[in-house]
């Protein structure tokens, strides 16, 4: 497949990305809200879990791993990558290395993970990805954000993506304005939209193709702080606004992270975006809004796999309807059923 190919293939109508790239770090801290010790065997348990639920590939196009689980063998001997391929998932690999403070202006984060990005696309070529994905992070600070930062981050991640073209990759370009502040949803849509422009300006300037890259962005909300939570059909018109201003219709596919929604709200937000004509395909690339339920209900106990296949799939269903504009509170209901 070629890169457009893929990158098509990814944000195909009524799929999405799952996001289970969390770092050993991170997967430590949803491991231990069930009370599960974050040993290898352990996330290889839940990572199996999740690649392992039967129909998945209906609903998900991809998924982005983490190093380790690139390199992993599910519980029947086959490798991640070729277990995932096999049903027709992309595999992906995270290739950044996190975020530190940007030198100059240490309030504001820098992610970094350029050095040796080049030999580490061979590695992961050879290992099966077929998509990247790197993480840039904007915060938000009494309203508004660093210029600086903007910039330092967009060209990262223009860098970055080109160097994953070049190693016949698809990079999902990603730039997350946090919504971990009290900042109101129009400070979001300002610094989303000076965010967006200064990453199509790198990109561009970097060589970039559109055709062959898959767009993460946040949704346009309030922070999770403020006192004013904007409702759905709000958000779905500022985010449309902001995204029909900065994205160009060559770029094939959005993927929304959900950046710290719930799940069933991450769903509904995506749902009313696609109940109108868009130049781009629109869909999803969640973590915790596609996993929570799914690992509450595993709990770490193999006889409780089932469950949470059946837990994982009906949220993954529920995603899958919202790309397709045909999410509803009775669909929802459905696992109850």
């Amino acid at each position: 497949m070629t890169l457009d190919e893929i990158a098509r293939a990814m944000v195909a109508k009524g799929k999405g990305i799952l996001a289970a790239d969390e770092s050993t770090g991170t997967i430590a801290k949803r491991l231990e809200s069930i009370k599960v010790e974050n040993t290898e065997a352990n996330r290889q348990a839940y990572r199996d879990l999740l690649f392992t639920a039967a129909g998945g590939a209906k609903y998900v196009s991809g998924v982005i791993l983490y190093e380790e689980t690139l390199k992993q063998k599910a519980l029947n001997g086959t490798p991640f990558p070729k277990l995932l391929q096999d049903q027709g998932i992309l595999p992906g690999i995270k290739v950044d290395k996190g975020v530190k403070p940007l030198a100059g202006a240490a309030d504001y984060p820098i992610t970094e993970g350029l050095d040796g990005l080049r030999e580490r696309f061979a590695e992961y070529a050879k290992l099966g990805a077929k998509f990247a994905k790197w993480r840039a992070v904007i915060k938000i600070i009494n309203g508004t954000t660093s210029d600086a930062a903007i910039h330092a981050n967009a060209h990262a991640l223009a860098r970055y993506a080109a160097l994953s073209q070049e190693a016949g990759i698809v990079p999902i370009v990603e730039p997350e304005v946090l919504m971990d502040s009290d900042h109101s949803i129009e400070a979001c849509e300002d610094v989303t939209g000076r965010t967006l422009r200064d990453v199509f300006a790198e990109l561009a300037s970097q060589n970039v193709r559109l055709e062959g890259i898959v767009l993460k962005p946040n949704m346009i909300v309030s922070g999770e702080k403020n006192a004013r939570q904007a409702g759905i059909e709000e958000v779905a018109e500022r985010t449309l606004r902001v995204l029909k201003r900065h994205v160009p219709a060559a770029v094939p596919g959005i993927a929304f992270l959900s950046g710290g929604q719930s799940e069933e709200l991450a769903t509904a937000h995506l749902n009313a975006m696609n109940r109108n004509p868009l130049p781009w395909g629109l869909t999803f690339s969640y973590g915790r809004a596609l996993q929570h339920s799914a690992l509450q209900a595993w709990g770490g106990k193999t006889e409780n796999v089932a469950r949470a296949q059946k837990t994982y799939l009906h949220r993954a269903k529920m995603n899958s309807l919202a790309g397709t504009g045909q999410y509803s509170a009775a669909a929802e209901k459905e696992l109850a059923a």
